[in-house]
Formats: structure tokens, C-alpha cells, sequence
């Protein structure tokens, strides 16, 4: 037994436990518990809503298709004004109102009866909810260093996975009574989630940035500095194609195994359990080496890379025995959620390294606007382009992947030129 052994015995294994699920920094940890709280919400909402619109509330799936595709829409344009009102009054401030309408608008869908208030009502609430992920990447970078701003987002999507796995496995008791009140006991449920998180937003999280926010508002007004920075557009760009995988994953893959392969219909609920599995596991390890934005473009690039091979095991798997079908679709859900990981975590360290000091709000405004565009368009490319046209649409989207991963080292470059010029 060495003198180093003596003098630094191991942790008991409850303590190892402990310190791999709550973080040593007490504002994370605090970030850690209303996301949980938050997203335990959003689980049964994400899983129920639609059943709810369709089979509680009548409409039909296409007039339902429609309403989420114009909310969609609402809320790309939400992201860039979000992120100036986050610069001029904070963050902290604004996540608290907006924690409060989405109570109120989660709330009122209990109370709808018709097409045009469910449009309206879902485009309201679509606008705050885009609104808040603006004004969360802006709080983090005030009440974190910016050492640890990459690896805190990438432990609270840890903690948001699980959430949503939670929130999950509670919607299915929902499904199970299948009933008006149940599922809108569950909305309700979602709508307390958010006043609860309103209230911890106030009374846990930081008032005083730690990174000299406050003194940058002051000159939050003038024309948007984002959206005059070229290279970080075209960064912004990139990132939203690579963001296309979600829509692969959580639409193109359950449609692929279900009409075109031979795989049995369990593998749709295992490929979800399989990519929120890795990405719980490896989402904060994945951040290692993002430290510096040439870093951070490499890991995006071998994100997209891996992403491309996802999809080109995926498309394989029609017309092949049943087995081999499983192996293949198990083989591209794990190499894109290594390369979700990857991409993810280094996009987030960009986000930070690109934009200017104190005016986090309006480069995240932009970056999220980026991403949401992805959502919107993701599901009707995904279906239309891909999933109609077999292997060759999965070889394309492949080739999408890997030529915006591969492009986003030279615009990091430009990036770092134009910045160091200026």
C-alpha cells in the first residue's frame, strides 16, 4: 500500500455515486433541480400532447400537423428579440415571467374547444418556450465561469434527459387510463412544473452574474452585433444543419423501422431508450477538449462524421432478414448518439467562444434561431426527402451531415480571423 493510497483512500462508493449525480458547484446543483423539475413536465407533455389535441380534443391529425408547424414558425422568430430583451433586463428577470405564461398557457389547453384558439394558443406558448432556451444559454453564461459554461450545459442536458425519461414513464399511466381527466391532469401537472420552476429561478439562482453581465446592458440598444457577424452566421448555419438529426432520430427512424425494415416494432421505444441512455452517459465526458473553439470545431466535425454513418447503416437496414436489420438499426443509433454528443458539445462551446462578452443574450438569440429552424424544417425533410426516396435519401442526408461538419473548422477560422481583426 503506497503513501499516496494512505493518504487519499477512495471514496465509498455512495459517495462516488453522489458526486457523479450532483455536481460540486452549488449553482449548477441549484440549475440541476428546477430542470428537473421543469423537465419531468415537459416528459408528460411531449408524450401526451398530441394523443390530447387528437383524441381528446377531436381534431384531426393534419389540422394538429398544421398548428405545430405554424407554432413551429412562431417560434424561430422568437429567438433573436428574446435574446435582445435577455441583454437589456437579464436573463434571470425574464425567466421568471416566462416560467409564469407558460404555467398559464400549459394551463389553458384544458380549456380549449377549437381549432383557431388551439392555433393561437400553441403559437403563444411555443414563442415563450423558444423565448426561455434563449434566456437560459444567456444565464449560464453570467452565473457560470467560463471554464465550466460548456460542461455545465452539457450535466443539465444530463439531468434534462433523465427528467424527460421520468416524465415519460409517468405519461404512460396516463395512456394506460386513457380518459379527458387524466390527460389533462397531466397538463396541469406541466403547468405547475413551470410556476414551481418560476418560483426556484427566484428564490435559488444567482442574482449577482459572475461574470460582469450587468454592466453590458447598459448598452444592450443599437443594431444587433450577431447579426452583423458573418462568420458567426455562418457557424449558426452549420450548427442548425447538424441539428437535423433530431428530427432523424425522433421521426425518420421510427417511420424507417416500422414501413421499411423487417426489425420488430420494439426497436422504435429501444432506439429512444438507447440514444437518451448515451446521452446521459456521455454528454458531460463528451465536452472534454471543447476548451478552445479549434477544439470545439473538431469534435462537431467528427460528430457529423458519425452521424453520416449513422445514416448509412440506418438506410441499410431495409430489405435485409430481420436480424441483420436489428444489428444495423442498433449500430447507426448508437454512432449518432456519439456523434449527437459530440456535435452538441461542441456547438455550445462555439456559441460561447464566438460571440462577445456581456452580449451572450443576442448571440444566443441567433444561435437558438438557427436550431429552431431545424426543428420546424426537420420532420417535413425528414418525410419527404428521406424516407420516400430509401437508401439514396439516407445516403444524401448523410452527405448533408458530413459536408457541415467538416465545413465548420474553416468557418471557425473565419470566425477567429474577423473577431481578431475587429
Amino acid at each position: 500500500m503506497t503513501a499516496t493510497t494512505l493518504a487519499d483512500p477512495a471514496p465509498p462508493t455512495g459517495r462516488r455515486l453522489r458526486d457523479r449525480l450532483l455536481h460540486r458547484d452549488p449553482v449548477l446543483r441549484r440549475l440541476a433541480a428546477l430542470t428537473m423539475v421543469n423537465t419531468v413536465g415537459s416528459g408528460l407533455s411531449m408524450t401526451l400532447g398530441v394523443l390530447y389535441f387528437t383524441r381528446v380534443l377531436g381534431f384531426g391529425v393534419g389540422e394538429v400537423g398544421v398548428v405545430l408547424t405554424a407554432a413551429g414558425g412562431c417560434g424561430v422568430l422568437a429567438g433573436i428579440p428574446a435574446g435582445r430583451v435577455s441583454d437589456r433586463f437579464g436573463p434571470k428577470p425574464m425567466l421568471i415571467v416566462l416560467n409564469v405564461l407558460l404555467a398559464a398557457g400549459t394551463a389553458c389547453y384544458t380549456l380549449v374547444h377549437s381549432l383557431p384558439a388551439l392555433a393561437a394558443l400553441a403559437c403563444l406558448v411555443t414563442v415563450v418556450d423558444r423565448s426561455g432556451s434563449t434566456a437560459r444559454g444567456a444565464l449560464y453564461a453570467e452565473v457560470l465561469p467560463p471554464e465550466q459554461r460548456v460542461e455545465g450545459r452539457a450535466y443539465l442536458r444530463s439531468v434534462t434527459n433523465v427528467g424527460i425519461s421520468v416524465g415519460t414513464l409517468l405519461a404512460a399511466l396516463v395512456l394506460q387510463a386513457d380518459t379527458r381527466a387524466a390527460y389533462q391532469a397531466a397538463l396541469l401537472a406541466d403547468a405547475l412544473s413551470f410556476a414551481v420552476v418560476a418560483v426556484l429561478y427566484a428564490v435559488t439562482v444567482p442574482g449577482t452574474p459572475r461574470t460582469g453581465g450587468t454592466a453590458a446592458r447598459e448598452q444592450a440598444g443599437g443594431r444587433n452585433p450577431a447579426l452583423r457577424n458573418l462568420p458567426f452566421l455562418a457557424v449558426t448555419a452549420l450548427n442548425g444543419l447538424l441539428c437535423l438529426q433530431f428530427a432523424m432520430i425522433e421521426v425518420g427512424v421510427p417511420l424507417w423501422i416500422v414501413r421499411d425494415t423487417d426489425a420488430p416494432r420494439v426497436m422504435v421505444a429501444g432506439s429512444m431508450l438507447v440514444n437518451t441512455a448515451l446521452v446521459i452517459m456521455l454528454q458531460v465526458r463528451a465536452t472534454r477538449g471543447t476548451e478552445e473553439p479549434a477544439r470545439a470545431a473538431r469534435a462537431v466535425g467528427r460528430g457529423g462524421l458519425l452521424v453520416a454513418g449513422a445514416c448509412l447503416l440506418l438506410g441499410l437496414a431495409a430489405g435485409v432478414p430481420a436480424w441483420a436489420a436489428v444489428l444495423l438499426l442498433a449500430g447507426g443509433i448508437a454512432l449518432q448518439a456519439l456523434g449527437e454528443v459530440l456535435s452538441q458539445a461542441g456547438g455550445w462551446a462555439l456559441s460561447y467562444d464566438l460571440a462577445e462578452e456581456g452580449k451572450h443574450g443576442v448571440y444566443q438569440g441567433v444561435f437558438n434561431t438557427g436550431q429552431s429552424a431545424a426543428f420546424m424544417l426537420g420532420p417535413v425533410l425528414v418525410t419527404s426527402a428521406v424516407i420516400t426516396h430509401g437508401l439514396l435519401g439516407w445516403a444524401l442526408l448523410a452527405a448533408l451531415f458530413a459536408a457541415a461538419g467538416l465545413a465548420m473548422g474553416p468557418a471557425v477560422r473565419r470566425a477567429r480571423r474577423a473577431a481578431a481583426a475587429a
